[in-house]
Parts: structure tokens; sequence; C-alpha cells
């Protein structure tokens, strides 16, 4: 039992503070366009993070994991996932953010709400690590819990659901701290959390294509 606890916080940590595209999207979304819109985006990122569980799950349950481990699998999930994190980083560098975007009380649109959502999915189902990350956990808990399905579901189900609570908190305070950042620093910020991606993206390219 105690085991279990301590994985479930281990597992927390290591998903709402690991410095990956992710999290500085969700912060920086948090910034721009105020709590519902970045809530809507943790949402997106944390039933992304559900679906790979309970995928990765069914694999360790029927014993076809070894899919996730191949040469080739790596290679074009870290191809395809780095040309997104390039493409979503780009859109950062697109204008300068004025006042208003920085505003919660003045009328600025946020993107669709369901465009949110698949943001948040999309962004963290295509980067690599993040498949990595749950491969890892899934096979250490599903030892502790005697490889059962329905175990899994309900344990992962609690700890995402801590998760999503973290992530949610994250939004609300970056929203927060929008009064006190001017037009320059937001623009700033913006760059930076560009930068982040398409780094990220280049290197997980590199790492998996021309690295070999």
């Amino acid at each position: 039992m105690f085991s279990l606890i301590y994985q479930g916080i281990i597992i927390i940590l290591l998903l709402t503070f690991s410095f990956g595209p992710s999290f500085f999207s969700l912060i920086n979304t948090g910034i721009k366009y105020g709590y519902k819109p970045g809530s809507l985006l943790a949402i997106g990122i944390v039933s992304s993070d559900f679906f790979l569980c309970i995928l990765i799950c069914l694999l360790v349950h029927f014993g076809a994991i070894n899919l996730l481990h191949s040469e080739k699998a790596q290679t074009f999930s870290a191809i395809i996932g780095g040309i997104i994190l390039i493409v979503f980083g780009a859109f950062y560098f697109k204008k300068h953010v004025s006042k208003a975007e920085t505003t919660i009380d003045l009328d600025y649109q946020a993107p669709h709400p369901m465009l949110m959502i698949m943001k948040g999915f999309v962004l963290n189902l295509f980067n690599p690590t993040v498949w990595f990350l749950w491969l890892g956990n899934v096979t250490a808990v599903s030892k502790s819990l005697d490889y059962s399905f329905i175990k899994m579901f309900i344990f992962f189900s609690i700890v995402l659901g801590a998760v999503l609570c973290v992530e949610l908190s994250k939004v609300y305070l970056a929203g927060k701290i929008k009064v006190y950042l001017t037009d320059r620093l937001m623009t700033f910020i913006n760059y930076i959390t560009g930068s982040i991606l398409v780094i990220f993206g280049f290197v997980l390219i590199y790492n998996h294509y021309f690295a070999k």
C-alpha cells in the first residue's frame, strides 16, 4: 500500500513538474488567455496522459509491450513528434502580444475551447518522452498490482485526477501574475516558450535520426 502511494506521488511530480513542452505551453496559455482557456489546455494534456496510460496498460496486460521498444517505432514517433513541436513553437513567434491580450477584463477572444483541448492532447501525445515516461510508470506499477488491468485503471485514474488538480492550480497561479506583466515581457515569454518548443523538436529529430 505504502509502495503504491509513493509511486503515485512520484508519478504526479514527474507529470506536473517535468519542464517539457506541455509545461511551458500551459503556463504561457494561463498568462496570455486566463484560467478557462488554460484549464481546457490542461484537460487536453491530462486526457492525452490518460489515453497513453490505458494504451500501455493494455499492451502490458496482453504481453505486447515490445512494440513500443522497437527502434523503428521510436524513430518514427520522434520525427513526427519533433515536427509537431516545431510547428507549435513557430506559432509563438507570429505576432507581438498587445496589452489587450494580456488583460483578463478586456474582451479578447481566446481560441475555440475544442481547439485548446485538442492542442493540449496533440502536444502531449506526440512527445516521445511522455510515451517513455508512461512506459516506465506502467511497468513499475503493474508489478505491484499483479498485472491486473482493472487495478491499474483505478490506480492511474486516481493519480491523473490529482495531476489535473495540480495542472489547474498552475494555470490559476499563472493567470494571477499576468496583471504584473508588461507588453515587452509578455512578448519575451512568448518567444521563450516558442524557442523551447522548437528546440525540443529539433533535439528529438536529431537524437533519433541524425545522431544514429
